[in-house]
């Protein structure tokens, strides 16, 4: 583990620096754009502009990678996403912030491909899913602490995307220098949507669940925040606290789903997210700041993990050499939840005000529970032997999922069956 470690220990301190600032990003877009008056929809929407070009970054990023490998695609993309938040800074147009942040979702799709098939070449059977937590642990940290650089400087200046921008030029420099052998080019998949919900319709419907909830948090949530509390600063601790809940929930309920049906557990965190999100709602500004807080990281502890655990779901059914196929599948599922969550979210705000956010995201997750808790007492639970590892399914935590296969071997098996 200490030499897997060795070899990956640029990159992932590269990781570290390009999501902090993407962290400060996340949250500073919809900050900023409340602060222009941009209407609740519009902010959506950029939120959404975002998840589409993500979408199709990860569909597009294995034939970049096949064109010109990992270290050239890796530098074009921190070149470009480190420009997009300074042209955000100097003009606070909703059209022109709708294509920026579409750009911005594509590249840093991109970059999360590089990444993660970097790390896979790194590891070996025995450290991937060690090397993956601690991935998806510094993933989650750094993101909470560069939401927290929104109390460095006023988000009606420029500085805060300043600041964003040289974060993300800053993460190109341990990559490039790194001395790891870069990845052979990939051999891309295609897409087969169908055969997802053939292997687990519980877990494809929690992945398109998990978009929808995941994707509106990250547009909105600060947007709920600053509304609900009257202060601009709250939005980046309630962000905070619902990132930092996700990371400490992470493992433990990801351990849980190894020794019991995958699905009962979704159905529980699905149902306890709903409540959650239901508290939040009927609690709003009538209490302290602090204990909304609290409950923004109990949400987050529920709702994070659905991901990761729906894709071991579904690899416990998965083949082989289905592998690759499923993880490109369930990106896009996520993806086209992460596209419409904001929008959704955004009209019951309309309807509600600030707390249609939870409105949206408990009947999303009440509407889970109930069917995965159907379908979990339909049917037996799969033998403990079967099982995927739940950590490699934190490849997904937040992230792009491998979208190509570089090993020919599975190509062939593929073939042959």
């Amino acid at each position: 583990m200490k030499h897997t470690l060795a070899k990956a220990s640029a990159l992932l301190f590269g990781v570290a620096i390009l999501l902090a600032g993407q962290g400060l990003q996340g949250i500073l877009v919809p900050t900023r754009a409340a602060l222009e008056n941009f209407s609740t929809v519009t902010i959506g929407a950029i939120g959404a502009s975002y998840f589409l070009g993500f979408t199709i970054g990860c569909l597009r990023g294995g034939a970049l990678l096949r064109g010109v490998g990992h270290v050239r695609v890796f530098a074009a993309m921190t070149a470009a996403a480190s420009s997009m938040p300074l042209v955000l800074g100097l003009w606070a147009d909703p059209w022109l912030w709708g294509v920026l942040r579409f750009l911005t979702g594509f590249c840093f799709a991109v970059l999360y491909v590089v990444i993660e098939s970097w790390l896979n070449g790194c590891a070996n059977n025995e450290t991937r899913g060690r090397l993956f937590s601690i991935y998806v642990f510094i993933t989650l940290t750094v993101i909470a602490l560069g939401q927290l650089m929104m109390f460095l400087y006023d988000p009606r200046e420029l500085e805060l995307f300043v600041v964003t921008s040289i974060l993300v030029s800053l993460a190109l420099i341990p990559v490039v220098l790194s001395r790891s052998d870069e990845p052979v080019k990939p051999q891309v998949v295609r897409l087969n949507l169908r055969r997802l919900f053939e292997l687990s319709p519980s877990g494809s419907a929690s992945c398109f669940a998990a978009g929808l909830t995941n994707g509106s948090f990250w547009a909105i949530s600060a947007v709920f925040a600053s509304q609900v509390t009257g202060n601009t600063d709250s939005a980046a601790w309630y962000m905070t606290s619902g990132v930092i809940g996700g990371a400490i929930c992470q493992w433990p309920l990801g351990l849980l789903s190894d020794r019991l049906d995958r699905r009962r557990v979704l159905a529980f965190i699905a149902l306890g997210a709903g409540v959650a999100g239901m508290v939040i709602v009927f609690a709003g500004s009538r209490i302290p700041e602090l204990s909304l807080m609290l409950l923004g990281a109990l949400w987050g502890g529920l709702a994070f993990p659905l991901y990761s655990i729906a894709v071991a779901l579904i690899n416990d059914h998965a083949r082989f050499d289905e592998y690759v196929q499923v993880s490109s599948g369930l990106l896009l599922l996520y993806g086209l939840g992460a596209i419409a969550g904001p929008l959704l979210a955004a009209l019951v705000i309309g309807a509600f005000g600030p707390s249609g956010l939870y409105v949206f995201s408990s009947a999303v997750h009440l509407s889970l529970s109930v069917y995965v808790g159907r379908r979990a007492l339909q049917r037996l639970s799969v033998p403990t032997e079967q099982r995927s590892d739940f950590g490699d399914a934190l490849t997904s935590a937040q992230t792009a999922s491998t979208v190509y296969e570089t090993d020919l071997e599975n190509e062939e098996l593929s073939k042959s069956t």
